[in-house]
């Protein structure tokens, strides 16, 4: 690599730095290229030589995001004794400290729209959707006889009843909840969900899973 590639690799990561911080302070809205470029000591146009926009320079932002809520998630799972359902409930428990402890940084996730008629990139898209591989193991393993369509669903609204306890107890608002109480909750409420989609032991009967 030549050095001034090198150079523009080292700018373009101090970006991507500069704005997870900016992000982590003060959220999307206080993210303002100007500020950024002050940041790193370059000219505020320059910043467009090292992203294509500020579309890309919050995914990238939310590239990094994600890979430390991957990195959070898999240590919840790291009991390889822990049956499907304790780990459904320990990766839920898992999400919710790492939304409270990144509160911004997790919301910029959800809030950042692109602007009209720009889709979303591939890159992008495939490392949101991995994610979803640690919700998906665990049910696979509780339903066997589903299909990975029938999978993919359960999965998604698993998540998505637990993103919206979580997006909801940590409002800094009146229905915000103290983390502990929402973990408590979060831990109740996914086993509960797991064990209505389960079958009940009959005793003297071997247990068969439900494919609904």
């Amino acid at each position: 690599m030549s050095k001034a590639l090198e150079r523009r690799a080292k700018l373009r990561e101090s970006l991507i730095e500069a704005a997870e911080r900016r992000i982590a302070a003060g959220g999307l809205a206080g993210l303002k290229t100007r500020d950024l470029a002050r940041d790193i000591s370059i000219a505020n146009g320059a910043v467009y030589n090292l992203v294509e926009d500020v579309d890309e320079l919050i995914l990238r932002v939310g590239s990094r995001t994600l890979g430390r809520l991957d990195a959070a998630l898999t240590a919840a799972e790291a009991d390889g004794s822990a049956s499907p359902r304790e780990t459904l409930v320990r990766i839920a428990v898992a999400y919710c400290d790492f939304a409270a402890e990144n509160l911004e940084l997790w919301r910029a996730l959800f809030e950042h729209r692109m602007a009209p008629g720009k889709p979303v990139p591939d890159w992008a898209i495939s490392e949101q959707m991995n994610l979803f591989r640690h919700i998906y193991q665990p049910l696979a393993e509780l339903f066997p006889k589903r299909t990975p369509d029938e999978l993919g669903v359960t999965a998604r609204s698993l998540f998505s009843a637990v993103h919206g306890m979580v997006l909801l107890g940590l409002e800094q608002k009146l229905i915000a909840v103290p983390v502990e109480a929402l973990r408590k909750e979060i831990a109740t409420i996914v086993g509960a969900m797991v064990d209505g989609l389960t079958p009940p032991v009959v005793p003297g009967k071997r247990s068969a899973t439900r494919n609904p």
